[in-house]
């Protein structure tokens, strides 16, 4: 029910449906063992689903590096089957190298993912040695069939680029998030790995891609809390239509293929949206697959739902002990990147406006980007288990602000595309609230919105809530700094006089203004004005005195 803009995430999925069923069905017809197709669909799988490069060029180099990664760790997942020991080391090895590789974008996050699945996907088959061979062509032909399909039948990343990833936060050593991820995840697949076999000396690797999974697209402990959570929650209710589906149909080819062909479709369709519902259809698809390999009962499930748990708890123990990121710490630093970006959209408009070659589009489509990031940071606090009502309500709010604003850039963004569109010094001033409003909100020691209001409007101006209508005749916009409001004083900097007398308010269609008064200006003025009004409403939300950010875990 999410929201699907030009069904992109519909097609992605039909497509993936394609690809994989390419996949397993060339394998079928090879010949090739039960085991090696089902290594093809979800190599398939995993080729279509964590491929996510920028540019369809890198995905492509991209999906042709996949195998320099993952033949090395199925030959050495089958070979150390054997040398259990050496085997649990070489997959916690493996499992530090993938999340660590993150630090170099896409690229290294989807080698990472494929590294580490390979050795997950010969624990869940049993693969033995005997095997390599056919498994190197099954991974071989499921990455040619869904690159055919991705990169030649239906391109849809041609006409449609994937949505931006804004860039990591910076740091070195320890203070970067991908180096301290890498050694909570060791640590808690190591725990995992132990309270696992304990569990189950067969199935006991649940716990260990429990672990993996929770720490992917997280970055501070409330976000895998919460991700910790919905995993176990999708994991649940996935076990109870296993046991309603997957256990009745006994394994039937034809019917648990149509089954796992529609989770497959649920996968690439909610993965976006909900990670609960993801994980329900992975779990279902998992039941499926354990009945056509003839080892499905209701007590394997039930195992499923303890070693997922398992790895629950040991992720959060994790990145509660283990190098702890807290979550207010990264929410700082998103909404802060995400100001900053306000602010570089602004000026590029405004200077576009001006006449100047600047384009503030590529900032627009960053601050997107931002804002979904910002979103996934602030998930832990507005989450319907939060029971800290009053950083829930705060988080809300910053929400709602921050898209408001974003709302304004893209409107003054699309106005500076205007080639027609033209500036004058009421926007210079309104644009340098909006700069005066991020320093304050992203310095330590900037003034807070009252100190700013204070600044900004004349003693006695009407209230800046006070609708336009309502205000003294004459009087000017309360947005509007004090030097610039008698007339014909310019701020210093801005060539031209801000007010005629008698000059309608600069928020009136150009429809009612007096003749020869249609400044095409004016709905850029009106939004950079909302926007600097709604960057001064966050100041509440986000500071307490001396200047501390509110959003906290």
């Amino acid at each position: 029910m999410a929201p699907d803009p030009g069904l992109v995430r519909l097609r992605i999925s039909l497509r993936a449906v394609l690809g994989i069923a390419l996949a397993v069905a060339v394998a079928e017809l090879l010949g090739l063992s039960l085991v090696a197709s089902i290594t093809a669909g979800l190599a398939a799988l995993l080729a279509l689903f964590t491929v996510g490069d920028p540019t369809v060029r890198r995905q492509a180099v991209t999906t042709a590096l996949l195998p320099t990664v993952g033949f090395p760790v199925l030959a050495l997942a089958t070979l150390l089957h054997d040398a259990p020991l050496l085997r649990d080391a070489t997959w916690l090895l493996i499992a530090f190298a993938g999340v660590y590789a993150r630090r170099w974008g896409p690229r290294g996050h989807a080698l990472g993912i494929f590294a580490f699945m390979q050795f997950f996907v010969t624990q869940f088959l049993h693969a033995l040695p005997a095997q390599l061979p056919e498994l190197y062509a099954a991974t071989g032909i499921a990455l040619a069939a869904a690159a055919a399909v991705r990169f030649v039948l239906w391109p849809i990343e041609r006409r449609v680029p994937p949505p931006a990833v804004p860039a990591a936060l910076p740091g070195t050593g320890f203070a970067r998030a991908t180096t301290r991820q890498a050694v909570q995840v060791a640590v808690a697949s190591g725990v995992a790995l132990v309270v696992g076999q304990l569990l189950s000396g067969e199935r006991w690797y649940w716990a260990v891609g429990t672990v993996w999974w929770i720490f992917v697209n997280t970055a501070s402990r409330g976000e895998t809390l919460v991700r910790g959570f919905r995993r176990v929650l999708g994991t649940a209710t996935g076990i109870a239509a296993g046991f309603l589906v997957a256990i009745p149909l006994g394994g039937a080819p034809v019917l648990t293929a149509l089954l796992v062909a529609v989770c497959v479709f649920g996968i690439f369709y909610t993965a976006a949206v909900s990670y609960s519902w993801m994980i329900l259809a992975v779990t279902v698809m998992a039941s499926l697959l354990y009945g056509l390999l003839g080892v499905l009962d209701g007590a394997l499930l039930l195992l499923r739902v303890a070693e997922t748990g398992v790895g629950a708890v040991c992720a959060v123990l994790a990145v509660t002990l283990v190098l702890p990121v807290r979550t207010h710490t990264t929410n700082d630093a998103w909404i802060q990147r995400a100001l900053l970006c306000v602010r570089s959209a602004t000026s590029a408009a405004v200077r576009r406006l001006a006449g100047e070659e600047a384009d503030p589009a590529p900032h627009a489509a960053e601050l997107e980007a931002l804002l979904g990031r910002v979103r996934l940071s602030l998930a832990p606090l507005v989450h319907p288990l939060n029971p800290l009502r009053a950083r829930k309500e705060r988080a809300r709010r910053v929400l709602v602000l921050l898209d408001q604003a974003a709302g304004e850039v893209r409107g003054l963004v699309a106005v500076a595309a205007d080639a027609d569109a033209s500036h004058d010094a009421r926007l210079a001033a309104a644009c340098w609230r909006v700069e005066a409003a991020v320093e304050a909100l992203t310095s330590r020691e900037g003034p807070a919105a009252a100190d700013l209001d204070a600044h900004l409007s004349p003693e006695g101006d009407a209230h800046p809530g006070t609708p336009a209508h309502l205000r003294p005749e004459g009087d000017a916009h309360p947005g509007t700094p004090a030097p610039l409001k008698s007339e014909g004083d310019a701020h210093p900097g801005t060539p031209a006089p801000l007010k005629s007398e008698g000059d309608a308010h600069p928020g009136t269609p150009a429809l009612l203004k007096p003749e020869g008064d249609a400044h095409v200006g004016a709905p850029a003025l009106i939004h950079a004005r909302g926007l600097a009004r709604v960057l001064t409403e966050l100041d509440a939300p986000l500071r307490t005195p001396p200047g501390a950010w509110v959003v906290r875990s």
